[in-house]
Order: structure tokens, then C-alpha cells, then sequence
């Protein structure tokens, strides 16, 4: 488990009839100060982002739209989804409000989500509006790809720092019936065209499925033999409508004695507290990959984020069927401290870790595509 943080505030909370729902959570000093004083690593961290075992979230990600133009198999259930009214999703207003309070209070890098985040028409203005938070250090695009060849000079002159684009198979036919879309040839420029535009790396997000694509995985790691892209392959996993079996699954462990086998010299590579992402390299190689082991290794200890759907739901775990709504709070005419005091309440709530990969095949969740994935 991460180092525990001292906290200078006290908070305490009047327990909650049940997990998910809105209780009146009482914190104990003034709203002045429970916030973070200064934007200083060395400082205590805000209060509110802040829960009951010491991790500190300062990654936001923020889902911009339900709707996609591809249909894989993991995200999105084979009948789709009903989609939320127009209405009932954030405005622009209304998710910037939200992204300036939270980095206000700590959060240093954003994520953009979706569905997929490139077919929302004002993408390029929620970017160059974020850009002008001061506190956050980086804000990054979860794409599929289809749009970004297209959108990419735009999106760097917003203030793009940083890409992970999908991508399951380097096999055109498999492409189709993994996402029951036409686009592979899209989503390959998409990538030439960041390698091009000078991203660095270039993350590539790989779930590998048993009886799939398993076989690719080493040809997904050539791929990082010349060009600076970083391969993160995705371990399976459980969300609505996804017939998420275990078998399925194929374990990072077994991923890695692949790979070992091809090239035996494969290192591991330093990566930050809070990464998700296991890192190897093959030496010499110009680029890396990494394991993203949610199910078989979990790294809940280190988890930093938090998720605000498309809807307005914070979400304080990938995994947790528990969400608070914001947006319901914002339309009520919810001031910034009582909007924070939710914020506290729910994250002050989060579990130590998630509930394991057979319980998660069982529990009722968003298909991931209404998460943000």
C-alpha cells in the first residue's frame, strides 16, 4: 500500500445508510480550510480528494459523450445501449465548472473519455478551455482513432498533451468483427500521424481476449521496435452486456512468459507510484509496453482517479456500482462548498480495493462505454 499522506484536516463523516446514496456527511473544520492552501507536492493534499486510506486523487476522467462510432465487443453490449437524453448529459458550462473545481482542489491531470470523446462537436473549445486552468499540468484524449488523423493539429494546438488510441488487432478482417465497424486504415493513420506530430510516446490500448487475439501479442510488441509507442496490453474485463468469461481472460503473467519467450532479455522499466500500467522493455527497442493487470494483480493501493461520466456521475472506482450525481447537484443551484462536501463524502467513501474479478463478473455496473473507458 502507498505511503499514508498526513492529513492536517479532520473529517468526520455521520456513516451512510447505504453506499452510493447521498447522506448529509458533515465535515468538521470551515470550507476555507479544507482546501488545498497551495499547489505544493509537499503540502497536505485537499481534504475532499483525499479518502479514508491515504490515496490522494489528482486524475480526473472526464467522459464526454456516450455516443461512438465503433460497437467492440468489450465495451458495448452486441444489442447497444440506451443512450441518456441530450438533456440529462453536461454542458460544456457545466463540465468545465466541474473540471475547474476539481483541479482547484488538486487534480493535475485530465482525461477525456467517451464513448468517444472526438465526436463531440466542441471537443477542441472543452481542451483549449482546460488549458487555461492554471494547476493542471496535462490533459489526454482516449480515442479510437477513426477522427484523429483529421483532428490531431487541431487538438495539439488546443493543448493536447497527451494519446492512448485503441487498438485490438493489426489484422483489418479481425478489426471489423471486433468492433463490427470498417476504420482499421483510420486508426493506423491516426497513429503515423501522432508519431509524425512528435507525441511521445504514442499509447496504444490492446484488450486482449483468449481465442481472439491472443496470438497478436507479439506482434504488437514489434510494433515498438522503431517507432516510440508504448503498447499497454488490457487484461479482460467485467462490465454489463461484455458476456465477460474468465476463460476469456488472458493474465498479464502469461502475457509476459510470451513475450520472454520471444525476446528473453526483456527488462522492466521504472514507472510512477500511481500508473496503472506495468513497464517492460525490449532493449534496444525505441518503444516499450506495458500490462494493465486489473483483474489478476490489482494496484488499488496506488489508485489516484476518479470518474465523472458523461451524465454527470462521479464514479470514486472503475469497478464500484456506487455513483453520486453531480449534475442533479449543480441544477439545484449547489454552491462550490456544498459541491465539494459531496465530493468529500463520496470519495471519503471508497473502498480499500475492488471486489475481485469472479465477484465483479456477478455485480451489476455501466457497460463500459457509459463509464468512459
Amino acid at each position: 500500500m502507498n505511503t499514508y499522506w498526513p492529513n492536517m484536516f479532520t473529517i468526520s463523516r455521520r456513516a451512510c445508510t447505504q453506499e452510493g446514496t447521498l447522506c448529509n456527511c458533515e465535515l468538521a473544520s470551515s470550507p476555507s480550510t479544507r482546501s488545498r492552501v497551495l499547489k505544493d507536492d509537499t503540502l497536505p493534499f485537499s481534504a475532499f480528494l483525499t479518502d479514508s486510506f491515504g490515496r490522494r486523487h489528482s486524475y480526473l476522467r472526464i467522459s464526454l459523450t456516450e455516443k461512438c462510432n465503433l460497437r467492440c465487443q468489450y465495451c458495448m453490449p452486441e444489442e447497444g445501449v440506451k443512450l441518456t437524453p441530450r438533456a440529462q448529459l453536461l454542458t460544456t458550462a457545466e463540465v468545465l465548472r466541474l473540471a475547474r473545481l476539481f483541479v482547484h482542489e488538486g487534480v493535475d491531470k485530465i482525461r477525456l473519455t467517451g464513448g468517444e470523446p472526438l465526436i463531440r462537436p466542441d471537443v477542441l473549445d472543452i481542451i483549449a478551455e482546460l488549458r487555461k486552468l492554471e494547476g493542471l499540468k496535462t490533459i489526454a484524449v482516449t480515442t479510437n482513432g477513426m477522427n484523429l488523423a483529421r483532428l490531431l493539429p487541431k487538438l495539439k494546438d488546443s493543448g493536447l498533451d497527451l494519446l492512448n488510441i485503441s487498438l485490438d488487432t493489426l489484422i483489418p478482417a479481425k478489426f471489423e468483427f471486433i468492433v463490427r465497424r470498417k476504420g482499421f486504415h483510420k486508426v493506423m493513420e491516426g497513429i503515423d500521424k501522432a508519431l509524425e506530430m512528435g507525441y511521445n510516446p504514442v499509447k496504444v490500448n490492446c484488450v486482449v481476449m483468449r481465442g481472439l487475439n491472443e496470438d497478436e501479442i507479439l506482434d504488437f510488441v514489434a510494433l515498438t521496435e522503431k517507432k516510440p509507442i508504448e503498447v499497454r496490453f488490457i487484461e479482460y474485463m467485467p462490465f454489463d452486456g461484455n458476456k465477460w468469461n474468465f476463460k476469456k481472460m488472458v493474465s498479464y503473467q502469461e502475457m509476459l512468459d510470451c513475450i520472454k519467450q520471444q525476446w528473453p532479455a526483456l527488462e522492466m522499466v521504472p514507472t510512477g507510484h500511481a500508473d496503472t500500467a506495468k513497464g517492460y522493455k525490449v532493449p534496444g527497442f525505441a518503444g516499450k509496453v506495458g500490462f494493465i493487470s486489473s483483474m489478476s494483480d490489482h494496484f488499488c493501493g496506488s489508485c489516484n482517479r476518479l470518474r465523472l461520466t458523461a451524465d454527470g456521475n462521479l464514479k470514486v472506482c472503475l469497478f464500484g456500482n456506487s455513483e453520486v450525481s453531480l449534475r442533479d447537484e449543480l441544477r439545484s443551484g449547489a454552491t462550490e462548498t456544498q459541491l465539494l462536501d459531496i465530493i468529500g463524502a463520496a470519495v471519503g467513501r471508497k473502498k480499500k480495493q475492488h471486489a475481485g474479478m469472479l465477484n465483479l463478473s456477478k455485480m451489476k455496473n455501466r457497460p463500459m462505454i457509459l463509464i468512459g473507458g
